[in-house]
């Protein structure tokens, strides 16, 4: 993930993906042969959606890459690579035809850590946030300009269980401070009406507890998914720019006060429970198809 002023780039590689209808579908057996490669672009020249699953015929991996199709990660012990060649889909009041989109990210890590975190008591599901913080730089031909640079992010979920088993939903959020240091959030509720509540700081090469804060309710986007966001006592935080609004899951920037500081994050929020309804797992093929070849 990276973002500078209006640009943002999510970029989230999946092996057996907990979205996909199609390994839902399968009876999450075989999780090679559901691989997909997420690329989302936002700037002031619209937005690019790009998430075509594959077969395991497309993927090769190793322990310092992943390559699934004409897209692929690579970790070098200095920089993370990443490259992608996908179709990104059309998009309302935008594009009426899909469209091939190029691209390069490499992000220079200001930290790489080991810690990781278990989200539920019975360690089903797993969260690390390899590089907390570091440096971006973009090239892509999805919009005039060609690419930009700024802070990056990397992290890695994975579990073995469905989320609905366990989560009614999370919320997700990472921002700087003006310091320069890194603020990290993770709220997950469990279904059995407790949660997980995380908030990390990144300061001086590691990760470290800072006190949790109240989470606060975000006003809810066109599907009505519920997103919040941890801030101080008294403090209302404030959509600055929703960038993902579906029927499980929201994206935005969001401006909070964590600690007596203000801060802008990017924020993420998934309802489990919305995910695994079966009219929603009809909806997501328009957005996540799926080929089995080589073709895009």
């Amino acid at each position: 993930m990276s973002d500078c002023g209006q640009y943002a780039l999510v970029v989230i590689a999946f092996v057996g993906s907990v979205f996909s209808p199609y390994y839902h579908w399968a009876g999450r057996r075989d999780p090679e042969n559901h691989v997909a490669f997420n690329v989302a672009l936002y700037g002031p020249q619209g937005a690019c959606w790009a998430m075509t699953e594959r077969g395991r015929a497309c993927l090769a991996r190793g322990p310092d890459g992943l390559q699934i199709g004409g897209s692929s990660l690579r970790f070098d012990g200095a920089a993370l690579h990443i490259t992608f060649d996908e179709m990104a889909l059309p998009w309302p009041g935008q594009r009426l035809l899909p469209k091939r989109i190029y691209g390069s990210i490499r992000v220079v890590p200001d930290a790489v850590t080991t810690d990781t975190f278990a989200l539920d008591p019975a360690g089903h599901h797993h969260w690390a946030p390899r590089m907390p913080a570091g440096h971006a730089t973009v090239d892509t031909d999805a919009f005039p300009g060609g690419g930009w640079s700024g802070h990056g992010y990397h992290d890695s979920n994975w579990g073995d269980r469905p989320l609905e088993s366990d989560f009614i939903g999370w919320d997700w959020a990472r921002g700087r401070t003006v310091d320069g240091d890194t603020l990290i959030l993770y709220d997950a509720r469990l279904c059995d009406g407790t949660g997980r509540h995380l908030a990390l700081r990144l300061a001086e090469g590691g990760l470290t507890p800072i006190a949790a804060a109240d989470r606060q309710e975000l006003p809810r986007g066109f599907w009505g998914v519920r997103a919040g966001i941890s801030c101080d006592s008294g403090a209302v935080p404030t959509l600055v720019q929703a960038l993902e609004d579906s029927p499980f899951y929201r994206r935005g920037l969001v401006r909070t006060a964590l600690a007596g500081e203000e801060v802008e994050m990017m924020q993420e929020s998934l309802d489990c429970r919305r995910l695994a309804n079966p009219a929603v797992r009809l909806m997501l093929p328009f957005r996540m198809p799926r080929r089995t070849g080589t073709q895009l």
